[in-house]
């Protein structure tokens, strides 16, 4: 059964940079493209970003079998260092500072049970 899990990341990025491109970039390791028809095809996630100056504070949260979590947190590990295989022409304007696992917080309850039953 799945289960929810949290991954937060703190890159550098320039002021002007998109923040929602460290976002899609774990969309793309986990389903392939940002733009995708429902369901995601390995983990469920919602990815939220908080720009402070020069970083950019990304929390993935995300559903998984717990047997598959891992290999979840190696994807969304290799998306945010822009290690991953992206489509032609999708850059990634950021360095990835820290990554670590997160726990899921009591506000994002209701999100996490969307996402294990999604």
């Amino acid at each position: 059964m799945r289960q929810a899990f949290a991954h937060e990341a703190i890159l550098v990025m320039e002021q002007e940079a998109d923040e929602r491109t460290p976002g899609a970039a774990v969309t793309v390791a986990l389903c392939g493209h940002w733009e995708h028809e429902p369901p995601c095809p390995l983990s469920p996630h919602h990815v939220h970003a908080d720009r402070s100056g020069g970083e950019l504070r990304v929390r993935v949260l995300f559903a998984a079998e717990p047997g598959v979590e891992r290999e979840v947190r190696r994807r969304i590990e290799r998306a945010l260092a822009g290690r991953w295989r992206f489509p032609a022409g999708f850059t990634t304007p950021w360095r990835l500072r820290e990554s670590r696992p997160g726990d899921v917080s009591p506000e994002e309850t209701g999100r996490a049970e969307r996402l294990i039953h999604g």
